[in-house]
């Protein structure tokens, strides 16, 4: 696995170098049939994974890039082993040049992230981890530094909490306003989870739509720092199970605690 993991952090600075060079020039953008945006950043990154993947590994591939027919449920429903890809985590971070954005790339073992690797090549900063051995984070040419989830904070301490900058206000004010003395924090992309997967923010409540792809990755990370994602029925957020690619309302987290529990509840219905 740690060999593997080598192969990953690999295809995804690869990704990133590539990301960056388009990044730097006055690039097209593009609308999907769901309205979200698309560069030539994302279809680049996404052809440069899957050869990466296809290079070491014959288990199937499912990005955010894929074409239609390789996200169908008839052929998706039987895969008990597969790559979780998101070539581009933040279009719109992208597009917007504010940094905030990452490729994410995950290993699916019987729904479970067993592996991740989210790079931001802006910053050129690397969280990876697996079950055999844990979470990391690596800044630039820096050695790797183990990392944990924060503890719970003791009565009259202050919460901190990360949220999207571009989904969920509303939902993610009400949140923080049932924990009392609370610091927010914007992010793009899936570094939110790294945030609280470093322990840099205890919670990351998600009360707006994702996809798949766009949490495995890091969830990998959280769980392998001591953390969880967590449904609204406080089940483990899992991958591959069910024909809709959309992930339900989420939590990340340290522990379950009943400072937040009832709130997080109420506002997923």
């Amino acid at each position: 696995m740690k060999e593997l993991l080598d192969d990953i952090q690999r295809i995804a600075r690869e990704a990133g170098n590539a990301i960056m060079g388009i990044y730097e020039t006055d690039f097209a953008q593009y609308e999907k049939q769901d309205q979200s945006p698309l560069t030539e950043a994302d279809l680049t990154a996404h052809k440069i994974i899957c050869e990466g993947l296809e290079r070491i590994s014959s288990l199937p591939i499912l990005s955010e890039e894929s074409p239609s027919q390789d996200m169908a449920w008839q052929k998706r429903k039987d895969w008990n082993e597969f790559w979780l890809v998101d070539p581009l985590d933040g279009t719109k971070e992208f597009i917007n040049k504010n940094d905030e954005f990452t490729v994410n790339i995950a290993l699916i073992q019987n729904g479970v992230a067993v592996l991740g690797v989210v790079y931001c090549p802006p910053l050129d900063r690397m969280y990876f981890a697996s079950q055999e051995i844990g979470a990391y984070k690596q800044e630039a040419n820096l050695d790797p530094v183990k990392i944990a989830v924060a503890t719970e904070p003791k009565s009259g301490e202050i919460w901190s909490i990360v949220g999207s900058r571009l989904h969920g206000a509303e939902a993610l004010e009400m949140f923080a306003n049932q924990l009392g003395e609370v610091e927010t924090v914007s992010m793009g992309s899936s570094l939110k989870l790294c945030l609280v997967a470093e322990g840099k923010a205890h919670l990351y409540p998600r009360l707006a739509p994702t996809c798949e792809w766009d949490t495995g990755a890091a969830q990998a990370i959280v769980e392998c720092a001591g953390g969880q994602v967590l449904t609204p029925g406080l089940a483990a957020l899992r991958y591959g199970a069910k024909e809709d690619l959309l992930n339900p309302y989420f939590i990340v987290c340290g522990k379950i605690s009943e400072s937040w529990r009832c709130t997080f509840q109420e506002l997923s219905r």
